[in-house]
């Protein structure tokens, strides 16, 4: 799925770690393996919090767009 690869990408291309991302959204290190990783589903808030942090769109996140931005 897209999700999990947009994600990864959008970290790498910040020069952060998971731990580093993990605690901007108030997961662990583990947990955000996990779900960069796709071994588990992205809960709806951290996938919020994951598009706040990075500025863009859920619906980025999620593939439904090539649109970064947000409407805000």
């Amino acid at each position: 799925m897209q999700v999990y690869t947009r994600i990864r990408n959008l970290r790498e291309d910040h020069d952060l770690t998971q731990v580093k991302v993990g605690a901007a959204v108030n997961v662990t290190q583990r947990a955000y393996s996990y779900y960069e990783s796709g071994q588990r589903m992205i809960p709806p808030n951290v996938l919020c919090a994951l598009a706040d942090f990075y500025n863009v769109s859920v619906d980025y996140l999620l593939g439904r767009t090539d649109k970064k931005e947000t409407n805000r």
